[in-house]
Protein backbone atom coordinates (compact mmCIF):
# COMPACT_ATOMS: atom_id res chain seq x y z
CA UNK A 1 0.00 0.00 0.00
CA UNK A 2 1.73 3.06 -0.85
CA UNK A 3 0.27 6.92 -0.93
CA UNK A 4 -0.39 8.08 -4.38
CA UNK A 5 2.55 11.02 -5.47
CA UNK A 6 -1.24 12.71 -7.34
CA UNK A 7 -1.35 16.29 -6.16
CA UNK A 8 -4.80 16.86 -4.06
CA UNK A 9 -7.13 20.01 -5.05
CA UNK A 10 -6.49 22.54 -2.54
CA UNK A 11 -10.71 23.14 -1.86
CA UNK A 12 -13.64 20.71 -2.79
CA UNK A 13 -14.60 22.62 -6.14
CA UNK A 14 -11.19 22.05 -7.55
CA UNK A 15 -11.75 18.07 -7.35
CA UNK A 16 -12.50 17.01 -10.64
CA UNK A 17 -15.55 15.10 -11.36
CA UNK A 18 -13.31 11.95 -12.24
CA UNK A 19 -11.03 11.95 -9.80
CA UNK A 20 -14.01 12.14 -7.04
CA UNK A 21 -15.77 9.32 -9.00
CA UNK A 22 -12.53 7.09 -8.68
CA UNK A 23 -12.54 8.06 -4.58
CA UNK A 24 -16.19 7.57 -4.42
CA UNK A 25 -15.67 4.48 -6.27
CA UNK A 26 -12.94 3.19 -3.80
CA UNK A 27 -10.11 3.14 -7.44
CA UNK A 28 -7.55 5.94 -5.50
CA UNK A 29 -6.75 7.45 -2.34
CA UNK A 30 -7.38 10.59 -1.34
CA UNK A 31 -4.34 12.82 -1.38
CA UNK A 32 -5.00 14.96 1.24
CA UNK A 33 -7.38 16.09 3.72
CA UNK A 34 -9.56 18.37 1.21
CA UNK A 35 -9.86 14.93 -0.63
CA UNK A 36 -10.46 13.20 2.36
CA UNK A 37 -13.07 15.26 3.51
CA UNK A 38 -14.77 15.45 0.23
CA UNK A 39 -15.50 11.53 -0.27
CA UNK A 40 -19.34 10.02 0.35
CA UNK A 41 -18.21 7.50 2.45
CA UNK A 42 -21.91 6.38 2.03
CA UNK A 43 -21.28 5.97 -1.82
CA UNK A 44 -18.37 4.36 -1.08
CA UNK A 45 -19.92 1.73 1.08
CA UNK A 46 -22.71 1.40 -0.84
CA UNK A 47 -19.88 0.83 -4.01
CA UNK A 48 -17.63 -1.47 -1.80
CA UNK A 49 -20.05 -3.77 -0.62
CA UNK A 50 -21.86 -4.26 -4.53
CA UNK A 51 -18.37 -5.14 -5.83
CA UNK A 52 -17.81 -7.48 -2.98
CA UNK A 53 -21.29 -9.05 -2.99
CA UNK A 54 -22.23 -8.30 0.36
CA UNK A 55 -24.93 -5.62 -0.49
CA UNK A 56 -26.85 -7.61 2.39
CA UNK A 57 -24.61 -5.45 5.11
CA UNK A 58 -26.02 -2.03 3.08
CA UNK A 59 -29.05 -1.07 5.78
CA UNK A 60 -28.21 -1.95 8.62
CA UNK A 61 -24.97 0.33 7.82
CA UNK A 62 -27.26 2.93 6.84
CA UNK A 63 -29.69 2.31 9.62
CA UNK A 64 -26.89 3.11 11.97
CA UNK A 65 -25.75 6.69 9.94
CA UNK A 66 -29.05 7.62 10.54
CA UNK A 67 -29.28 7.12 14.03
CA UNK A 68 -26.13 9.70 14.93
CA UNK A 69 -27.19 12.58 17.03
CA UNK A 70 -24.17 14.02 14.63
CA UNK A 71 -22.89 13.02 11.50
CA UNK A 72 -19.54 14.19 10.78
CA UNK A 73 -16.78 12.43 9.11
CA UNK A 74 -15.40 11.02 11.55
CA UNK A 75 -18.78 9.66 13.72
CA UNK A 76 -19.72 8.35 10.09
CA UNK A 77 -16.50 6.83 9.69
CA UNK A 78 -17.20 4.84 13.35
CA UNK A 79 -20.43 4.03 12.54
CA UNK A 80 -19.71 2.35 9.41
CA UNK A 81 -16.34 0.36 10.96
CA UNK A 82 -18.30 -0.41 13.66
CA UNK A 83 -21.24 -2.04 11.96
CA UNK A 84 -19.57 -3.57 9.67
CA UNK A 85 -17.63 -5.38 12.41
CA UNK A 86 -21.05 -6.57 13.28
CA UNK A 87 -21.86 -7.91 10.32
CA UNK A 88 -19.04 -9.48 9.66
CA UNK A 89 -18.99 -11.22 13.55
CA UNK A 90 -22.92 -12.40 12.76
CA UNK A 91 -21.68 -13.80 9.38
CA UNK A 92 -18.08 -14.96 10.14
CA UNK A 93 -16.91 -13.19 7.37
CA UNK A 94 -13.26 -12.89 8.01
CA UNK A 95 -12.59 -12.88 4.22
CA UNK A 96 -14.71 -9.58 3.95
CA UNK A 97 -12.58 -8.59 6.99
CA UNK A 98 -8.95 -8.90 4.87
CA UNK A 99 -10.62 -7.24 1.70
CA UNK A 100 -11.43 -4.10 4.16
CA UNK A 101 -7.92 -4.39 5.81
CA UNK A 102 -5.95 -4.67 2.41
CA UNK A 103 -7.86 -2.27 0.44
CA UNK A 104 -6.42 0.03 -2.19
CA UNK A 105 -9.14 2.93 -1.05
CA UNK A 106 -7.89 4.52 2.62
CA UNK A 107 -11.03 5.14 3.77
CA UNK A 108 -11.77 1.51 3.55
CA UNK A 109 -8.87 0.84 5.85
CA UNK A 110 -10.05 3.61 8.15
CA UNK A 111 -13.19 1.90 8.60
CA UNK A 112 -11.18 -1.56 9.01
CA UNK A 113 -9.43 -0.45 11.91
CA UNK A 114 -12.75 0.12 13.86
CA UNK A 115 -13.07 -3.47 13.29
CA UNK A 116 -10.57 -4.37 15.81
CA UNK A 117 -11.00 -1.07 18.56
CA UNK A 118 -14.75 -2.70 18.77
CA UNK A 119 -13.51 -6.35 18.91
CA UNK A 120 -13.96 -6.81 22.90
CA UNK A 121 -13.11 -10.47 22.56
CA UNK A 122 -9.10 -9.15 21.61
CA UNK A 123 -7.52 -8.27 25.05
CA UNK A 124 -5.08 -4.80 24.98
CA UNK A 125 -1.98 -7.04 23.60
CA UNK A 126 -4.04 -8.44 20.85
CA UNK A 127 -6.05 -5.38 19.93
CA UNK A 128 -2.23 -3.54 19.68
CA UNK A 129 -0.48 -6.68 17.53
CA UNK A 130 -3.22 -6.04 15.44
CA UNK A 131 -3.60 -2.41 14.87
CA UNK A 132 0.52 -1.97 14.15
CA UNK A 133 0.28 -2.50 10.46
CA UNK A 134 -2.01 0.27 10.04
CA UNK A 135 -0.15 2.37 12.36
CA UNK A 136 2.54 2.17 9.95
CA UNK A 137 0.01 2.87 7.14
CA UNK A 138 1.82 5.21 4.48
CA UNK A 139 -1.74 7.12 4.34
CA UNK A 140 -2.30 10.10 6.84
CA UNK A 141 -5.99 9.51 7.57
CA UNK A 142 -5.72 5.93 8.37
CA UNK A 143 -2.87 6.39 10.97
CA UNK A 144 -5.60 9.31 12.42
CA UNK A 145 -8.20 6.97 12.78
CA UNK A 146 -6.14 3.38 13.95
CA UNK A 147 -5.37 5.18 17.11
CA UNK A 148 -8.93 7.25 17.42
CA UNK A 149 -10.01 3.02 17.17
CA UNK A 150 -8.48 1.85 19.69
CA UNK A 151 -7.91 4.49 22.38
CA UNK A 152 -10.78 4.08 24.65
CA UNK A 153 -9.27 -0.18 24.58
CA UNK A 154 -5.96 1.97 25.93
CA UNK A 155 -7.28 4.02 28.27
CA UNK A 156 -9.44 1.36 30.33
CA UNK A 157 -5.95 -1.06 29.67
CA UNK A 158 -3.36 2.12 30.82
CA UNK A 159 -0.61 0.05 32.72
CA UNK A 160 -0.15 -2.35 30.29
CA UNK A 161 -0.98 -0.53 26.82
CA UNK A 162 1.88 1.79 28.08
CA UNK A 163 4.31 -1.11 28.51
CA UNK A 164 3.52 -2.54 24.84
CA UNK A 165 4.05 1.00 23.52
CA UNK A 166 6.97 1.46 25.43
CA UNK A 167 8.76 -1.64 23.27
CA UNK A 168 7.59 0.27 20.58
CA UNK A 169 9.61 3.74 20.59
CA UNK A 170 12.74 1.65 18.90
CA UNK A 171 10.55 0.41 15.75
CA UNK A 172 12.43 1.89 12.73
CA UNK A 173 9.00 2.83 11.35
CA UNK A 174 8.41 6.83 12.31
CA UNK A 175 4.90 6.26 11.74
CA UNK A 176 4.95 3.75 14.68
CA UNK A 177 6.56 5.62 17.26
CA UNK A 178 4.45 8.34 16.50
CA UNK A 179 1.65 6.16 17.52
CA UNK A 180 2.70 5.73 20.83
CA UNK A 181 2.57 9.17 21.68
CA UNK A 182 -0.50 10.07 19.21
CA UNK A 183 -2.61 7.49 20.82
CA UNK A 184 -1.99 8.27 24.74
CA UNK A 185 -2.22 12.06 24.41
CA UNK A 186 -3.67 13.08 27.89
CA UNK A 187 -6.27 15.29 25.85
CA UNK A 188 -5.55 14.38 22.44
CA UNK A 189 -7.71 16.04 19.30
CA UNK A 190 -11.45 14.84 18.25
CA UNK A 191 -11.58 12.23 21.32
CA UNK A 192 -11.95 11.48 25.03
CA UNK A 193 -9.15 12.93 27.70
CA UNK A 194 -7.88 9.97 29.23
CA UNK A 195 -8.14 11.49 32.81
CA UNK A 196 -5.32 9.36 34.58
CA UNK A 197 -2.74 10.54 32.14
CA UNK A 198 -4.08 14.23 33.00
CA UNK A 199 -3.59 13.82 36.48
CA UNK A 200 -0.57 11.70 36.16
CA UNK A 201 1.81 12.60 33.39
CA UNK A 202 4.85 10.41 34.94
CA UNK A 203 2.95 7.16 33.64
CA UNK A 204 3.65 8.17 30.07
CA UNK A 205 7.51 8.56 30.73
CA UNK A 206 8.60 5.05 29.85
CA UNK A 207 6.90 6.03 25.93
CA UNK A 208 8.45 10.04 26.23
CA UNK A 209 11.82 9.04 27.95
CA UNK A 210 12.80 7.10 24.80
CA UNK A 211 11.88 9.72 22.41
CA UNK A 212 13.00 12.93 23.78
CA UNK A 213 15.29 13.20 21.24
CA UNK A 214 14.04 11.42 18.51
CA UNK A 215 15.13 12.21 14.54
CA UNK A 216 11.38 12.39 12.83
CA UNK A 217 10.12 15.80 13.43
CA UNK A 218 6.87 13.73 13.04
CA UNK A 219 7.79 12.26 16.32
CA UNK A 220 9.20 15.42 17.46
CA UNK A 221 5.93 17.11 17.00
CA UNK A 222 3.65 14.70 18.85
CA UNK A 223 6.00 14.42 21.63
CA UNK A 224 5.78 17.69 22.36
CA UNK A 225 2.32 18.01 21.80
CA UNK A 226 2.11 15.49 24.76
CA UNK A 227 3.28 16.98 26.83
CA UNK A 228 1.69 20.31 25.96
CA UNK A 229 -1.39 18.36 26.81
CA UNK A 230 -0.13 17.69 30.04
CA UNK A 231 0.68 21.18 30.68
CA UNK A 232 -2.55 22.25 31.07
CA UNK A 233 -3.21 19.94 34.36
CA UNK A 234 0.19 19.48 35.79
CA UNK A 235 2.55 22.83 34.43
CA UNK A 236 5.59 21.82 37.35
CA UNK A 237 5.53 18.20 35.98
CA UNK A 238 6.29 19.43 32.32
CA UNK A 239 8.43 22.07 33.40
CA UNK A 240 10.82 19.86 35.52
CA UNK A 241 10.70 17.18 32.94
CA UNK A 242 12.02 19.76 29.88
CA UNK A 243 14.55 20.95 32.41
CA UNK A 244 15.98 17.66 32.99
CA UNK A 245 15.51 16.37 29.19
CA UNK A 246 17.29 19.94 28.60
CA UNK A 247 20.37 19.11 30.97
CA UNK A 248 20.64 15.54 30.30
CA UNK A 249 19.86 15.63 26.10
CA UNK A 250 21.54 18.98 24.75
CA UNK A 251 20.34 18.54 21.13
CA UNK A 252 18.49 20.34 18.46
CA UNK A 253 15.87 17.64 18.59
CA UNK A 254 15.21 17.90 22.44
CA UNK A 255 15.36 21.89 22.20
CA UNK A 256 12.32 21.88 19.34
CA UNK A 257 10.60 19.19 21.74
CA UNK A 258 10.63 21.49 24.93
CA UNK A 259 10.02 24.50 23.34
CA UNK A 260 6.77 22.80 21.82
CA UNK A 261 5.87 21.35 24.98
CA UNK A 262 6.11 24.38 27.18
CA UNK A 263 4.63 26.98 24.50
CA UNK A 264 1.25 27.22 26.45
CA UNK A 265 3.26 27.65 30.02
CA UNK A 266 5.18 30.83 27.74
CA UNK A 267 2.46 32.49 26.05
Amino acid sequence: MTTTKRKGARSTKDISADILQQLNAGQIETANLVEWLAVDQKLLLENLLKQNKRTDYLKPVFAKIDRLKKQTVNTINEAIGTELFEQTSKNNDKEFLMIMSNHNADLVRCWATYTIGKNESLNITETLVQIQSFAADKHFGVREICWMAIRPKIARNLDKSIEILSGWTTNQDVNIRRFTTESTRPRGVWCEHIEALKQNPELGLPILETLKSDKAKYVQDSVGNWLNDASKTQPEFVKELCRQWETESNTKETKYITRKALRTLNK
